[in-house]
């Protein structure tokens, strides 16, 4: 008998049981197969295993972003329903709906078109109102995500850029508001229309020009409201779409910031990772975003167009208030006196000139200038991805108090006629108190605000030389009474001594003129502090926490010859490598 008994050789020479054995062993599936060619061609699964991997801090203020977000896909999502049944034109017609104190009106198609989605289209005044509300909770939820970064020094180095991207996704957020709220054409939004054209017509030499351009001729015209479609529908939502997948990718690329805490440097994050912690908060936060703004539509009724007509030229309704984000525009327009210059032939109308163009221009001047002026009065040029408690940051904090009292002020004098009517207040009076609060109330806001967080950091001082009281009282024989405290828990012991304090540099002897002012200011900038107790080993782990990131280069081996730069556009462009180049012994 032969070696090979019990065991029939197959075709190809091999025993029957490897041959079982080989046959019975699954190849990949159709799906792998497609997912491992589309992998071969674009770096997914590196990316996906990157994203899956991403920590997120786990407090609060860092989901403002997530609101914004969100908010932001409720509008797309509204908006598509939306423009299946709305029709952007200013042809005349005669309404003949179902509203009956509006039958037989002269009014635009877009007018009418608004209407019916309103009484005609099943649930689309639900519809109409949640996007409504999602696009006052977009530009609000911008603005406190925008402040809480500001406050937190969140914008400064790797993340300048960030920030830039940030306020021009404001800026393209009121733009977005105030096209979308002009397209009805009802008599609220035409107010605000012919406001726009007086706005275009203060500019000086261009300004006629402008206007022309922009209505397609005398206003009304018939071409604004099919622009301000085109505006609202497309070009501005690309932008935003652009932004804010780069503003994604950045937050991705150069890591999140965070509030000190035990464990927590300026060279590591500390939270939860995407998968699954935050994931399932923020598909919950998702979830209580649409339901909420459902619920507001369904109980709140807001920008009830059929009330306040079709626009007419000859018409303006009493009490017109615009959108809360564009209110300050208004305010700043009405506080403004009447005062107009004839210069070589024309008249420049500064009454609308510089509250509707350069208050707005200086503003956003300042809000992209900023982090760059601040790391320009700040001793060295290092990373911060530890959060600043406001305390800690005097006079930042104190000149973001007066930008909100500015803002507020002018957002005040935009309703100013509504406040006199329900408080019985002349107009007049209150408007020339508006003004002298114009001036007065912003750097009365940055000194109370710089006050205050002084008086914090002493009162941190204090805790930590005293310790916190635990209420027991001692009465001594001689009648004394003496207090029993406790030392503050580590932790917070912690989070009071890591804080970023520079000290401003001096200039050298016979400086040039600019490093003078530059250190002039930035005395004033960083000079204000109340210096906190701290025992040697405390000073030295607080600056081992506060010490700079490394980002050494890879190896040769691994990496031949880098090709970006070693700041965040470098980091940024080196995650987003093809695998292929990243691969380490797998043949690829």
């Amino acid at each position: 008998m032969d070696g090979n008994q019990g065991h029939d050789p197959s075709p190809d020479g091999l025993p029957e049981h490897e041959e079982r054995a080989r046959t019975s062993t699954p190849g990949p599936t159709r799906g792998e197969r497609a997912v491992r060619a589309v992998d071969g061609r674009l770096p997914l699964a590196e990316a996906g295993k990157e994203l899956l991997r991403k920590v997120f801090p786990d407090h609060w203020s860092f989901l403002l972003g997530e609101l914004a977000l969100y908010s932001f896909v409720i509008l797309l999502l509204t908006g598509v329903f939306l423009t299946f049944f709305f029709i952007p034109s200013m042809t005349d017609l005669d309404y003949h709906g179902p509203y009956l104190p509006l039958r037989g009106v002269r009014m635009s198609e877009a007018y009418a078109s608004t209407l019916r989605i309103s009484f005609e289209v099943r649930g689309g005044l639900l519809v109409r109102q949640i996007h409504h509300w999602a696009a006052l909770l977009f530009v609000a939820s911008i603005c406190a995500h925008l402040l809480r970064v500001f406050f937190t020094g969140a914008f400064r180095r790797p993340r300048e850029l960030n920030w830039v991207i940030g306020v021009t996704m404001f800026a393209l957020a009121l733009l977005e508001g105030f096209s979308g709220y002009s397209l009805p054409d009802d008599t609220l939004s035409g107010t605000g229309l012919r406001i726009a054209e007086g706005v275009l017509l203060s500019v000086p030499v261009v300004g006629t020009y402008l206007s022309f351009f922009a209505f397609g001729g005398e206003f009304p015209g018939h071409a604004i409201i099919p622009r301000l479609f085109t505006l609202h529908i497309l070009l501005v939502p690309g932008l935003l779409l652009a932004l804010i997948g780069a503003h994604l990718t950045l937050v991705v690329v150069l890591k999140h910031t965070q509030w000190a805490a035990p464990g927590r440097t300026n060279r590591n994050v500390v939270g939860h990772p995407f998968f699954p912690q935050f994931l399932a908060r923020t598909t919950g936060l998702a979830f209580t975003v649409g339901g909420i703004l459902a619920l507001s539509a369904l109980l709140a009724e807001i920008n009830p167009i059929w009330r306040y007509s079709a626009y007419r030229p000859d018409i303006a309704g009493a009490g017109a208030q615009p959108d809360w984000y564009i209110g300050f525009i208004e305010g700043a327009l009405r506080l403004m006196p009447a005062v107009e210059t004839g210069v070589l032939g024309h008249t420049i109308s500064w009454n609308a000139f510089l509250p509707a163009l350069v208050v707005p221009g200086l503003l956003f001047a300042g809000l992209y200038a900023y982090p760059f002026v601040e790391r320009w009065l700040t001793p060295g040029s290092g990373e911060h991805h530890l959060c600043d408690r406001p305390r800690n940051k005097p006079v930042r904090t104190g000149l973001g108090a007066a930008g909100v009292a500015f803002y507020t002020v002018l957002l005040v004098a935009g309703g100013n006629d509504v406040i006199a009517y329900y408080f019985g207040v002349s107009v007049n009076s209150l408007t020339w108190g508006l003004r002298a609060a114009f001036f007065l109330a912003p750097p009365f806001a940055f000194m109370l605000t710089r006050r205050f967080c002084l008086a914090l950091q002493a009162r941190d001082r204090a805790r930590l030389l005293d310790g916190d009281e635990t209420g027991r009282i001692d009465q001594s024989i001689e009648g004394g009474f003496d207090g029993h405290h406790r030392p503050v828990p580590a932790a917070e012991r912690y989070v009071m001594l890591v804080r970023d304090a520079p000290r401003p540099d001096e200039p050298l002897p016979g400086a040039p003129r600019t490093e003078r002012i530059r250190a002039a200011l930035g005395t004033w900038y960083h000079g204000d502090r109340v210096e906190l107790p701290a025992t040697e080993q405390e000073s030295r782990a607080v600056t081992a926490v506060l010490t700079d990131p490394v980002h050494p280069p890879r190896s040769a081996v691994e990496r031949p010859a880098p090709t970006g730069g070693r700041g965040p556009l470098g980091r940024l462009f080196r995650w987003l490598r093809p695998r292929r180049r990243r691969g380490r012994g797998t043949g690829r």
